[in-house]
């Protein structure tokens, strides 16, 4: 199906948009209130209409062009329950999901794409949020599925599961599958990375790449009111310390020559978080390190949206083709 267009909303640094465009969407408008993020989607696609500022300010008014799209897809801050967050912070992830489900009311897209934590598809702390999300989409004529991906089962190599939320015209819902795993075999973070461990000529690469015969742990991006880029609490820095890496920072560039090559760990770049997150090397982070690396860790995985985009695709497509059996003409 060509000719298929989106608004995406918390855009990031693109990873969601990225994919969808691989998948056969062009996109509208593409927002988010991070100067840094809007810099890095014009960095790789000076031609996207990038709009930085706050979703909780957007008028859809003010941007007719969003109207009447094929999907509108976001990747809101992820939710947290309020055992686990400040009460401020949990409001206003809250807020920008609401307004981000709110968006529907005045775009119609055809279908909704909303990626957050895996919590949110069933766990009973955000039950109240499913039930905002039902009344609002379910009242517009949306059809909802909720489930969990795990990107490593899409080629990327990492362990990083997402709740996912699919909601469609109802002429469309019966018609959606949620993606199927795309790879039998999951990719180490030794294959993903031995050739960029090897680019400066480490001679201890291929011993290095031989025993990181794991996934990646969920890479974090951390809170930008928190200190310098590292890969995540106390937990996760010791499953990457198995796997022969140093987990407490990032390092400017992949070891050259002069690294002993019985080095006991070694440190990542934000480039190779990136790889570690299913970007492909052409794609380009703007800002400092630290800010790059948040950028990356927040990201919603490339080859995730992708899957998701075709799948999503193949429902408006089969549901374009005339009314179904079942189709009661509601929308």
């Amino acid at each position: 199906m060509s000719g298929l267009r989106f608004v995406d909303v918390c855009a990031g640094a693109g990873g969601l948009a990225s994919g969808l465009e691989q998948a056969g969407f062009d996109p509208v408008l593409l927002l988010d209130n991070k100067a840094v993020a809007c810099e890095t989607l014009r960095l790789n696609r000076p031609s996207w209409n990038v709009l930085e500022m706050d979703l909780l300010d957007f008028v859809p008014d003010e941007h007719p062009k969003t109207y009447d799209v094929d999907l509108l897809s976001a990747g809101p801050p992820r939710v947290r329950s309020s055992a686990t967050a400040a009460r401020t912070e949990t409001e206003r992830e809250q807020r920008l999901l609401e307004a981000a489900i709110l968006l529907t009311h005045s775009i119609q897209p055809r279908a909704l794409l909303v990626e957050n934590v895996p919590g949110l598809v069933s766990a009973p702390e955000f039950e109240s949020l499913r039930s905002f999300i039902r009344e609002e989409l379910e009242h517009l004529g949306y059809r909802l599925r909720w489930f969990v991906l795990n990107a490593a089962d899409f080629g990327v190599p990492q362990d990083r599961k997402q709740g996912v939320l699919v909601a469609l015209k109802e002429r469309y819902s019966d018609l959606f599958r949620p993606p199927l795993p795309t790879v039998e075999k999951h990719m180490s973070v030794g294959e993903a990375l031995h050739r960029s461990m090897a680019a400066r000529g480490w001679l201890g690469a291929e011993a290095w790449a031989s025993q990181a015969l794991s996934v990646a742990p969920t890479l974090v991006g951390g809170s930008d009111n928190r200190g310098g880029a590292d890969l995540g609490p106390t937990g996760t820095k010791k499953a990457w310390a198995r796997m022969g890496v140093n987990g407490g920072a990032l390092a400017d560039e992949v070891p050259g020559p002069d690294l002993d090559i019985s080095s006991a760990l070694i440190k990542l770049t934000d480039a190779q978080a990136a790889l570690l997150q299913g970007f492909p090397p052409e794609w380009r982070f703007a800002g400092r390190k630290t800010a790059r690396y948040r950028q990356i860790g927040h990201a919603s995985p490339p080859p995730v949206g992708a899957a998701l985009g075709r799948a999503v695709s193949a429902a408006l497509e089969a549901g374009s083709r005339g009314p179904q059996p079942g189709y009661t003409g509601l929308s």
